[in-house]
């Protein structure tokens, strides 16, 4: 694709990729990231998630606990990386290179390809039938439809992406409390949540489900932090998108195990129909198919924006440019955007038959993979580096970070491999599950292990290390941003 030196021009449409973004261009506050991420959250899919915590064995009543601690231990880890966005200027997966390597990154950052086209493709699934629904003319258009607009705002870009986190915030937080209302309306809501029966498998998946939606905005969160003041402290980037994510995500959540529980075969399996009929019909039905498609909108652009970002990355980072940062041409960005959105769609139409169950799956896996991923980016951010990265080495093979880092790699492999005795998903189910009868514990394996063995590995390497932050030229370096030290503890 074109790379290209244009300078931005302060348009609607965003000009920079994965380079820094410099003082001047900097804005906003950290409440930004609150409002972005509870667009984010209220939405068709974080409903479904929360009912497949009912469907696969749990109570209403501890599903609805169990999402609680997964969205709150998930968006924990989700805003540690969130934090990084003002301090370093760069897109997430870009900051890989200090621990992988600059072209061993790749490993990681082809596995994000992969999980943002998945997440782009189910939650087009359920817009794409809510769009045919309000346009009259059934599924298929309406994926494709949705698939066009998803591709426009995420060419448009930052600013967009996070007008319509404000938007969606708002117009679906409206929504949901009128939703909300007409579930304890329609259903017994208190007889549903007076079993008390616990089972730890079906309540350790509860957890796990949400963990693992919350975990797979790790790799992108700092895209949408990146913009900020360097001044931000990291003490308010954490919060504001811990805040953001955990409300939204167990509101959407709570209201799907809550809905599943009531409303049984009724709900499962025709979850958008089942939303709007609880709202009404005519102008009311319509208003919820827009609302359905709004919120899955938001969500399914950060998808694709943030496979456009680690594409980008990849290919760049297999390139010899030395230290020099890669400026991405207006059609280089539409190109790598085109072909991300006709691969989700792709995908979308040839799994829209078997939603619910390939889904689950899909969110235990996209867990396994990305745990040890979030394991090393934090010990190596926070613990070793203490926030001193050479941003310009990112980009030179030949620098200090390397082509390959062995201690990444391996912390990596072995994070993937020791989840595996206690994993339980449709397709693989670990020596280990029966013992702990039936419950899933390899998330929390993969979040500790990977990065205790890291922490070790990468402690012989202090040449790696800089003593302090270190930007391009055309940046001086700032002070540390007040309450780093707060969110490193």
């Amino acid at each position: 694709m074109p790379i290209a030196d244009e300078q931005p021009t302060g348009g609607l449409v965003e000009s920079r990729s994965i380079d820094v973004v410099p003082d001047e261009e900097r804005h906003g506050t950290a409440f930004s990231q609150f409002t972005l991420w509870v667009g984010a959250n209220l939405q068709i899919t974080a409903v479904v998630t929360g009912a497949l915590a009912v469907v696969l064995g749990a109570t209403a009543f501890w599903a609805v606990i169990g999402l609680l601690v997964g969205n709150l231990l998930g968006g924990s880890v989700m805003a540690l990386h969130s934090a990084q966005g003002p301090r370093l200027g760069l897109p997430q997966m870009i900051s890989s290179r200090a621990q992988f390597g600059v072209r061993g990154a790749v490993v990681p950052l082809v596995l994000a390809v992969f999980m943002f086209i998945g997440c782009t493709a189910s939650g087009t699934v359920l817009a794409g039938e809510a769009v045919g629904e309000l346009t009259h003319l059934g599924p298929v258009a309406g994926i494709l439809i949705f698939t066009a607009v998803t591709a426009v705002a995420a060419a448009i870009g930052y600013r967009l992406i996070h007008f319509l986190g404000r938007l969606a915030g708002v117009v679906c937080g409206v929504a949901f409390v009128y939703l909300g209302i007409r579930l304890l309306q329609h259903d017994d809501i208190g007889a549903v949540l007076s079993d008390h029966s616990f089972a730890l498998p079906a309540f350790l998946l509860a957890v796990s489900l949400s963990a693992s939606w919350q975990l797979s905005f790790g790799p992108y969160v700092a895209d949408y932090s990146r913009y900020l003041p360097r001044s931000t402290s990291a003490r308010a980037t954490f919060g504001w998108t811990l805040a953001g994510t955990a409300l939204g995500a167990q509101w959407s959540m709570a209201f799907g195990a809550l809905a599943a529980a009531a409303a049984g075969e009724a709900f499962i399996g025709h979850e958008v129909t089942y939303v709007v009929s609880l709202g009404g019909a005519g102008l009311m039905a319509a208003v919820l198919y827009f609302v359905i498609a709004l919120g899955k909108l938001t969500v399914t652009v950060l998808n694709t924006y943030g496979a456009f970002m680690s594409t980008v990355t990849s290919v760049t980072g297999m390139r010899r440019r030395g230290a020099v940062p890669h400026r991405l041409s207006p059609r280089g960005r539409v190109g790598y955007i085109a072909a991300i959105i006709v691969a989700g769609a792709a995908v979308a139409l040839a799994g829209r038959g078997d939603f619910l169950n390939t889904f689950s799956t899909f969110l235990l896996i996209v867990l396994a993979f990305f745990t040890p991923w979030s394991a090393v980016n934090l010990a190596d951010y926070y613990l070793i580096a203490k926030e001193r990265y050479d941003i310009p080495a990112l980009n030179d093979p030949d620098g200090r970070y390397g082509s390959w880092r062995a201690p990444a790699l391996v912390s990596y492999g072995v994070g993937l491999v020791v989840q595996l005795p206690f994993m339980a998903t449709d397709l693989f189910t670990g020596p280990f599950v029966a013992p702990l009868g039936g419950a899933d514990i390899s998330w929390i394996v993969g979040l500790t292990l990977p990065g205790a063995l890291y922490w070790v590995l990468a402690r012989r390497e202090p040449h790696r290390i800089p003593d302090r932050m270190i930007y391009p030229e055309d940046a001086s370096p700032p002070q540390a941003p007040q309450g780093a030290a707060e969110v490193a503890v």
